[in-house]
C-alpha cells in the first residue's frame, strides 16, 4: 500500500511499472494519454444500460498476457506480488463452520492451494473459482476466491471491521473517521487477464466474474465485472454502482451487460490482458479500463447521494475471481490471472498532521 509520503512495497511496485510499460507503452512519469470520454452519473440517476459516455479506438487483435519481467513461475504468489495487507478467501469449509475459509494476511505469506489459488507458468497470480463451493455468508449467494484488503498488514489488536487502522474512509467523511482509519480515499490498479468464464447456467448468470470491488460495511459503492457469453468472440466490462439501501446502478464501460446483446465488436477476449484503476476521490467514483492499441475507457459515477460519507462507514478494495454464477455445473469455473496489483490512500489526518509538526 502507498500512503501519502511513502513508497508501495517493492514487488508491487516492480510488477506493476513493469506491466504498466507493456500495456501502456509508457513509462514512470509519462503523460497520461487518456483521450477517453468520462461518463459523470449521479447516484440519484437512474443510469440503466446507458448511463456513460465513453469512447475506444482501433479494432487491435486480442493479445496474449504479457510476459511481466521479474514473476518467478517457481514463486507463490506472496514471492511475486506484495500481499502483506491482504487475506483470501476460497470456497472450502475445513474449518466446519458453515463459511468459507479464509487465509489471514500473515498466512497468506508462502501460501497456495493449487484448486483455487496459485502462480501460473508465467508468474502470474491466478484466482480460480468454481460454481459449486462453500459461501462467505449464509447471505452471499456465489463462491469467491478473492482477496480482502487489510490495512493492518497481519496487526491482530485492530479489529477487522469498523473506523479502524484496517480500513479506509472517503475523504468527504467526518474528521473523527479520517482520523480513526487506515487510510483516506484509494485506488485500486490491477493488469490482468480473465482466462475463463462458466458457460453453463442461467442465462443471466452465465459468464460473469467480478474482479474488483470497493465494499463499505454492508453495501458495495464499485463492483467491477467481466462478462463474456458463450456465443461470443469478446467481453464486456462494466461497473456497479450500489448507493446505500438502494438499487444497483450500472455504467457499461465496454460492450453490453445484456444476455441478449450482440458480440461486442470492442470487447476484451479470454486470454487478452487489460489494466483497470478504480479511483475514489472524495464523493467521486472513477473506473478506467486500458488496452494496449487503444485509447483508455473510463466514467465517473457522483456518490454525493449514496449515503458513504456518514460516521460509522469503513472501505476496503477486494480482488480476484467472485464467481457470479450459482446455477451452472459445480465444476464450471472462473478463472483470472494477475500480473500487478497494487492500492494506494492518503494518509489519515492525525497522522499527517502528526508528521507536520515534526
Amino acid at each position: 500500500m502507498n500512503l501519502e509520503g511513502r513508497g508501495p512495497g517493492a514487488r508491487a511496485t516492480r510488477a506493476w511499472a513493469l506491466a504498466a510499460t507493456l500495456l501502456c507503452g509508457c513509462g514512470p512519469g509519462a503523460e497520461d494519454t487518456d483521450t477517453g470520454t468520462s461518463g459523470d452519473v449521479s447516484a440519484g440517476d437512474d443510469a440503466g444500460d446507458d448511463g456513460n459516455d465513453t469512447t475506444t479506438s482501433g479494432d487491435a487483435p486480442p493479445l496474449p498476457p504479457p510476459p511481466v519481467p521479474g514473476l518467478d513461475p517457481d514463486a507463490p504468489p506472496s514471492g511475486n506480488f506484495d500481499l502483506s495487507q491482504w487475506n483470501i478467501s476460497i470456497p472450502v469449509d475445513r474449518d466446519g463452520d458453515d463459511r468459507a475459509d479464509t487465509i489471514s494476511e500473515t498466512d497468506l505469506q508462502g501460501y497456495e492451494a493449487p484448486s483455487f489459488f496459485f502462480t501460473a507458468d508465467d508468474g502470474g497470480m491466478v484466482f480460480r473459482c468454481p460454481v459449486a463451493g462453500a459461501r462467505t455468508s449464509k447471505n452471499t449467494r456465489f463462491a469467491r476466491v478473492e482477496l480482502r484488503q487489510m490495512l493492518r498488514g497481519g496487526d491482530t489488536s485492530i479489529p477487522t471491521r469498523g473506523v479502524t487502522r484496517n480500513n479506509w474512509v472517503f475523504g468527504t467523511a467526518p474528521r473523527a473517521e479520517r482520523e480513526a482509519a487506515g487510510g483516506v480515499d484509494g485506488t485500486l490498479t490491477a493488469t490482468l487477464a480473465v482466462n475463463r468464464v462458466t458457460t453453463t447456467g442461467d442465462r443471466s448468470q452465465v459468464g460473469r466474474v467480478i474482479i474488483g470491488q470497493v465494499h463499505a460495511k454492508e453495501d458495495e459503492p464499485a463492483r467491477l465485472y467481466y462478462r463474456k457469453l458463450p456465443q461470443h468472440t469478446r467481453g464486456s466490462i462494466y461497473v456497479a454502482h450500489e448507493p446505500s439501501g438502494k438499487d444497483d446502478i450500472y455504467v457499461e464501460l465496454i460492450g453490453s451487460r445484456s444476455p441478449s446483446a450482440p458480440d461486442p465488436a470492442d470487447g476484451v477476449a479470454l486470454g487478452e490482458a487489460f489494466s483497470y484503476e478504480i479511483d475514489v476521490k472524495g464523493n467521486t467514483l472513477r473506473v478506467t479500463i486500458r488496452r494496449p492499441g487503444r485509447a483508455p475507457v473510463s466514467a465517473s459515477i457522483d456518490m454525493s447521494d449514496s449515503g458513504y460519507a456518514v460516521a460509522g462507514e469503513f472501505m476496503y478494495f477486494k480482488a480476484g475471481a467472485y464467481n457470479q454464477n450459482d446455477s451452472g455445473d459445480d465444476d464450471d469455473y472462473v478463472q483470472a490471472t494477475f500480473y500487478a496489483l497494487d492500492h494506494a490512500h492518503e494518509a489519515p489526518s492525525a497522522l499527517r498532521e502528526a508528521d507536520a509538526a515534526r
